[in-house]
């Protein structure tokens, strides 16, 4: 950890001005000039994942800006929301292909409800904690942060590939020809194996 000159750690000066600050929406350029350090964003991660501050961003409010931070409240952040290890994530973001399991949001892309905003995913719960569900990936998936202020306690049944395709089948050509690149996309090797088979 990085210290300054009075021998005070950046994660500490950080926790002292939010603590100092709560309610107040504090951009990023201040949090930087208080830590002293370029670690300054995963000392606020740390500040929010190990000790349980309730530290947001415009990933979990909307009327947040990127770039903007607010420690909520004195609450702390229930215990299950810290404890899904990185490599859980890495692993329930790359089985879901980056993508949000809601609406279909890919991530770094703009998102398709809101063009403004790209795309940033979460790991959300397919049955929440408070309903009984656990951190096991099995029960773990990909939210878009649109999705994820929505998806409070909520379980969604994914569509079925009848559904999916009756919907497809509706849908305009151009907008089938969409979902037909989109799949081309997504599943090179298959696509063109398929491709192969029918010539």
């Amino acid at each position: 950890m990085t210290r300054s000159r009075n021998g005070q750690g950046s994660k500490a000066k950080l926790k002292e001005y939010f603590l100092a600050n709560i309610g107040t929406v504090i951009d990023s350029e201040t949090l930087r000039q208080v830590a002293d350090s370029s670690e300054w964003a995963r000392r606020i991660r740390e500040l929010r994942n190990e000790q349980g501050m309730n530290i947001k961003t415009h990933n979990d409010l909307s009327e947040l800006k990127p770039g903007q931070y607010i420690l909520v409240d004195l609450k702390p952040l229930p215990a299950f929301e810290r404890a899904i290890s990185k490599e859980t994530r890495a692993f329930v973001l790359d089985r879901n292909g980056f993508t949000c399991q809601m609406c279909g949001a890919v991530a770094g892309e703009p998102h398709p409800y809101d063009q403004t905003r790209k795309t940033r995913l979460h790991i959300g719960h397919i049955i929440d904690k408070s309903q009984g569900g656990t951190d096991d990936p099995s029960n773990l998936r990909a939210l878009c942060s649109v999705c994820n202020e929505g998806a409070s306690n909520l379980t969604l049944e994914r569509p079925s590939s009848e559904k999916l395709l009756a919907q497809i089948r509706r849908a305009p050509g151009v907008d089938q020809l969409k979902v037909l690149e989109w799949l081309i996309g997504k599943f090179p090797k298959q696509s063109k194996g398929l491709i192969d088979s029918k010539e």
